[in-house]
């Protein structure tokens, strides 16, 4: 039997998703890759993996996978892992578990964030396509035959077996909240729009839509009004631009948007807080700041030491951090009310 992790129910968009397909714009290829790196990059941290290495990506839900191989150790981020089986257990985000044969898992509802990671240790034993495995779902490429995964699905494994070592967990988690604003750079196509419009831009708040998905934000507010139509000779689109169709209503390119469009763009979100976008949901509400290039640069580079400190303060996980669910439920609940130690068991394996 080859090493692999089956699928036993898929979860809500479950895609393998790395830092994405870089290089290939000119040629139409869109970026793809995790809605959220700065999550990936972390929780591959905590199960010895590459900052890149791909790993599963979902949305609201997470799915219910078996282990089909001798070992494996997981880490997620912004859900919980619930081991099935007796006794059950509840790993918490930002900590890594092994798991043995046989043993199913399912990932829970996203916390703080749409979305949510499994790290697998190894990675998987994918083919990459113009160097990355992230799935671009609307041309079929990558990660796992191109689509999301579904119930009997087998993902192999690059490695059959996870050594027996202390797990770890994070001691400084993210913050699933977005910043107060989200950081812009003006342009390139803020000349389009009247000086009302670009006052009411970067003063009001805008509301996530339903209507948002991996390609992009539609945001729902104020009507930004053009001042030269809304028709623009089509020209490249970055990760972050946010563009402005004729109903006025802004829309924030995420990570599998097109490669070029028509439609003027009135700023983009810089680097640094494309992250805390990609975490947001439907509802959510988002304001907006404009900044130098030279302040988003140095963003940036904020950014990449705050992932590195946090990536190197990795602790072994504590005595009893796994949330023994059949001791919860045996506690004699008094109006509803219970310590959170006495879910707690020291005799957790």
């Amino acid at each position: 039997m080859s090493a692999a992790l089956s699928v036993i129910a898929p979860g809500i968009q479950t895609t393998v998703q790395d830092l994405g397909r870089v290089g290939y714009q000119a040629l139409g290829v869109p970026v793809a890759g995790a809605l959220d790196p700065v999550a990936l990059r972390l929780v591959n941290a905590l199960v010895d993996n590459e900052p890149a290495m791909a790993a599963l990506e979902f949305l609201y839900q997470g799915p219910t996978l078996q282990v089909n191989t001798h070992s494996v150790r997981v880490a997620a981020a912004w859900s919980d892992i619930e081991v099935l089986g007796e006794p059950a257990r509840r790993i918490p985000p930002w900590q890594s578990i092994r798991l043995t044969e046989g043993t199913r898992f399912r990932l829970g509802a996203t916390q703080g964030s749409v979305c949510g990671y499994l790290a697998i240790q190894g990675g998987l034993a994918l083919a990459s396509v113009l160097g990355s495995q992230s799935t671009y779902t609307r041309s079929r490429i990558g990660g796992f035959e191109g689509r999301a995964l579904g119930a009997q699905d087998a993902l192999p494994l690059a490695q059959p077996a996870a050594e027996t070592r202390t797990e770890v967990r994070l001691s400084a988690p993210p913050d699933a909240g977005p910043p107060d604003r989200i950081r812009v750079v003006l342009g390139p196509q803020d000349t389009h729009f009247t000086e009302a419009a670009v006052a009411s831009f970067l003063a009001d708040s805008f509301v996530v839509s339903k209507d948002a998905d991996r390609m992009g934000l539609r945001l729902e507010g104020p009507a930004l009004t053009h001042s030269q139509g809304y028709n623009i000779v089509s020209d490249g689109i970055a990760t972050g631009a946010i563009q402005v169709p004729g109903s006025g209503h802004p829309i924030v390119m995420l990570a599998d948007h097109q490669t070029t469009g028509g439609y003027p763009k009135i700023a983009t979100v810089i680097s640094a807080d494309l992250p805390a976008v990609g975490r947001l949901r439907p509802g959510d509400s988002i304001r907006f700041r404009a900044v130098s290039t030279a302040e988003a640069e140095a963003a940036r580079r904020a950014l990449e030491a705050d992932i590195e400190r946090r990536a190197r303060n990795v602790v072994p996980a504590a005595e009893g951090s796994e949330l023994n669910e059949a001791a919860l439920y045996a506690t004699n609940l008094v109006s509803g009310i219970v310590s959170a130690t006495d879910c707690l068991s020291d005799d957790v394996p």
